[in-house]
């Protein structure tokens, strides 16, 4: 597409030339969101879209850190209830205590944090006794 338009030539039919030759060389099959519907077009319009869509498929979090440590908490307790043996539990929520430790010790900004470490012990015993249970 980097040659110029030919004079005495509408543009309309150069361009529509231009995206036949390329759709028949199949320039159009490998591009990302091929045979993919098109975004929801009903939702208000949202000047950052493209922001937002390239930190969800990045993954990035966008939660101030005193949350995003609430959200590991709560993922950690999940973790940990699942855990396989006695030892990933005990690591998971040491992991998990270091970082609460450290956020009560220095604040991190944003909401309060209102977290206190977990007490490794007494989550072993309720793991010990829920698979005791199974």
């Amino acid at each position: 597409m980097t040659e110029r338009k030919p004079p005495g030539v509408s543009f309309e039919s150069w361009v529509d030339k231009q995206i036949r030759e390329a759709s028949e060389r199949g320039d159009f099959k490998d591009l990302p969101g091929f045979g993919k519907p098109l975004p929801d077009d009903k939702a208000p319009y949202d000047e950052l879209w493209w922001v937002k869509g390239k930190l969800h498929r990045e993954g990035v979090s966008v939660l101030p850190p005193t949350l995003a440590l609430r959200k590991e908490a709560e993922d950690a307790r999940e973790a940990a209830a699942g855990a396989a043996t006695e030892a990933e539990v005990r690591r998971v929520l040491t992991e998990v205590n270091e970082k609460i430790t450290a956020a009560v010790r220095r604040p991190p900004p944003g909401p309060p944090l209102g977290l206190q470490p977990f007490d490794v012990d007494a989550a072993v015993r309720a793991w010990r006794a829920a698979r005791e249970g199974q």
